[in-house]
């Protein structure tokens, strides 16, 4: 039997905990913890929109991803400016903002801007879909302030959203990966989907080994499980906005 370095069962999430409004002056803020994972993920609102879209009544949502510079054990370099932005971060970014567009209808609301910032504050595996899931949870707080506040008259959200990592190591299906077990995975799986169990991106790679179909159906089946659970662990946080 495979002994995870945590004790955890194989199909086990880490501990989760959501802490809504973080930030005094943030519309939406929200800080997760996934076992050693933080991060905190803030919304802003612009009654604006890119030069692409003016004109179309259409509204946008783009997302920023950052390592702080102590979330690692050793020193992240800050990225400053287009040119600094590493590849891998751009990759996060645009995953984090084309997941929450997937669950907005970006007709309903007009000609207005979410910009989340999604800052790592420690790094312990899984952060993109960390993020993804703290983010939404930020989201929602901001447009459920702006419609109190009478900037917005309608809630363009359509079903939630969070993410999963699920990983093989020694020919066993991990959930959940802490960075040691990511580190080491033969395979490795990011999952995002809806409450409505729909995916919506499903990044798998060989990073050692390749893998069967039965892999890829347990790798599909343990992450529709924990979302299930990480979609109450949302729901129990939001019931009160």
């Amino acid at each position: 039997m495979f002994n995870r370095v945590d004790g955890r069962a194989l199909d086990e999430i880490r501990p989760i905990d959501i802490s809504i409004g973080f930030q005094d002056y943030s519309i939406g803020s929200a800080l997760i913890t996934m076992g050693h994972t933080k991060v905190l993920c803030s919304v802003t609102f612009e009654e604006n929109v890119p030069h692409f879209l003016r004109g179309s009544g259409q509204s946008w949502l783009t997302a920023e991803y950052s390592m702080l510079p102590g979330s690692t054990h050793t020193r992240t370099s800050r990225e400053r400016g287009t040119k600094s932005v590493r590849g891998r971060t751009h990759e996060i970014q645009r995953l984090i903002g084309r997941s929450l567009r997937s669950v907005l209808d970006l007709t309903l609301i007009g000609e207005v801007s979410f910009t989340i910032d999604c800052d790592v504050l420690q790094a312990d595996g899984g952060t993109r879909t960390a993020a993804i899931t703290c983010a939404y949870v930020a989201l929602y707080q901001a447009i459920k302030n702006l419609i109190k506040e009478g900037k917005l008259t309608k809630n363009p959200i359509k079903s939630a959203l969070a993410g999963i990592s699920i990983g093989v190591l020694d020919g066993y299906v991990l959930t959940d990966l802490c960075y040691q077990e990511d580190s080491q995975a033969d395979v490795d799986f990011n999952i995002i989907m809806t409450d409505r169990m729909e995916f919506v991106e499903i990044q798998g790679t060989a990073e050692k080994k390749s893998f069967n179909y039965n892999d890829l159906e347990s790798i599909l089946s343990n992450g529709k499980k924990s979302l299930k659970q990480i979609f109450d662990i949302q729901k129990n946080v939001l019931h009160n906005l």
